[in-house]
C-alpha cells in the first residue's frame, strides 16, 4: 500500500492511504493517521501555530468586526478625494481623526485617496465631507449592498494562475 509523508510527499509507512469514506469500520483517531494535511489542531498546536504566525508577522492583530447599522452608522459610502500635492501629508492627518472614518487607502489614478464612512445619514454624510474640504474634491458613492463584505487572506498558493486556469476548464 503506498503512503505519503505530509511534509514532502515521500513514502512513509505512518500514513496510509485509506479513504475513510470507504471505510466505516475506520475510528476518528485513526483518521489523524490517514488524512494528516487535513487534521484538525488540537488547542495546543492551534496556539503554538498562531504564535509563530504572529513572531513571523503574518498576523498582524484581532479585531471584532462590528456592523455598523446596528450601532446607529447605517449609511456607508466610498468618498473619492483628490489632493493637491502639497496637502496629502494635511489631509492624511485630518482623516485620522474623523471617527466617521472607517478606512482610508492612498490610490493610484485620478483620485489621490479612497475613503470609507459611516454616517446617520445624508446630512451628517455632507458633514463629514465638508469637513474634508478645505484640502479637497471628493466624489462620492453610496454603498447599497456588499456582496462580498469581508473576505479572509489564504495562501498564496491558492491563488495561483494555474488553480483558476484547472477550474474553469473543469467547468465548461
Amino acid at each position: 500500500m503506498k503512503a505519503y509523508n505530509r511534509d514532502d510527499n515521500a513514502p512513509d509507512r505512518r500514513y496510509r492511504l485509506r479513504d475513510p469514506r470507504r471505510d466505516p469500520d475506520q475510528r476518528t483517531h485513526s483518521l489523524r493517521r490517514t488524512w494528516p494535511s487535513r487534521r484538525p489542531l488540537d488547542a495546543c498546536g492551534h496556539r503554538a501555530r498562531s504564535s509563530s504566525r504572529r513572531e513571523e508577522g503574518v498576523i498582524v492583530g484581532y479585531r471584532a468586526l462590528v456592523d455598523p447599522a446596528k450601532v446607529g452608522l447605517p449609511v456607508r459610502a466610498f468618498v473619492k478625494v483628490t489632493v493637491a500635492g502639497d496637502m496629502l501629508t494635511k489631509f492624511s492627518a485630518l482623516v485620522r481623526t474623523l471617527p466617521e472614518v472607517l478606512e482610508c487607502h492612498r490610490v493610484t489614478g485620478a483620485e489621490s485617496f479612497m475613503v470609507q464612512v459611516a454616517v446617520r445619514d445624508v446630512r451628517h454624510m455632507e458633514e463629514v465631507i465638508d469637513s474634508m474640504m478645505p484640502y479637497v474634491a471628493t466624489n462620492t458613492s453610496m454603498i447599497l449592498a456588499s456582496p462580498v463584505a469581508c473576505n479572509s487572506i489564504l495562501p498564496a498558493s491558492r491563488y495561483s494562475l494555474k488553480s483558476r486556469t484547472r477550474k474553469r476548464g473543469d467547468q465548461g
